[in-house]
């Protein structure tokens, strides 16, 4: 009997992960074990993503992304350390999550932005002093992190890079990079006097 990709044998014996089996064949650059597991997932990952997202569109988006990286990051998996769907499912979990958290960060932006604008007189030098300032302390700011933290904030925002493209770069687990910029991130608060 298989149950979400799991071949659960009637005999009591160790059920097999057959879709940890098909994620170290996509490894390998199978594409039909690749169009397997998307067969098998897809309709679980995307609803995982859709209760996270809420919004369809974003969902059906992020879905491509976390396909993508199974397809590029597939000899990542370690079958000693979970399941298959499990692994796919976290990967799912993380990028709608990231989602939603870079859209709550565009969105501040976008209002940070509107009060900015809000003011009654519009004095450009003026903004561009304050600009030149806020960036020079965001430098300095940036100079006292370890050097680990501050490469991946400079990737991130400075390079235009992704969590997991930094990890790539850098040849470090997803995992540790996102620790790093989330530590940067609030040594770089704390330098800068930012509050929540």
């Amino acid at each position: 009997m298989v149950i979400d990709g799991i071949d659960v044998p009637e005999d009591g014996s160790e059920p097999v992960d057959r879709i940890g089996e098909l994620l170290q064949r996509v490894a390998r650059g199978d594409q039909t074990a690749f169009a397997r597991v998307y067969d098998l997932l897809s309709p679980r990952v995307f609803g995982l993503i859709l209760r996270v997202l809420v919004d369809r569109s974003q969902s059906e988006e992020v879905l491509q992304e976390v396909f993508l990286e199974v397809w590029q990051s597939a000899g990542k998996f370690a079958p000693n350390r979970g399941q298959g769907r499990s692994w796919v499912l976290t990967i799912a979990h993380r990028r709608a999550v990231d989602r939603v958290r870079s859209s709550q960060a565009s969105t501040d932006r976008d209002v940070r932005a509107g009060f900015r604008d809000l003011d009654v007189a519009h004095d450009g030098v003026a903004e561009q002093v304050e600009l030149r300032i806020e960036g020079e302390k965001v430098t300095a700011a940036l100079t006292s992190l370890p050097e680990a933290q501050r490469e991946a904030l400079t990737l991130a925002y400075f390079g235009g890079y992704s969590q997991s493209e930094i990890a790539a770069l850098v040849g470090a687990p997803l995992g540790t990079i996102k620790t790093r910029m989330r530590d940067g991130l609030s040594r770089l608060r704390a330098e800068m006097g930012v509050t929540a």
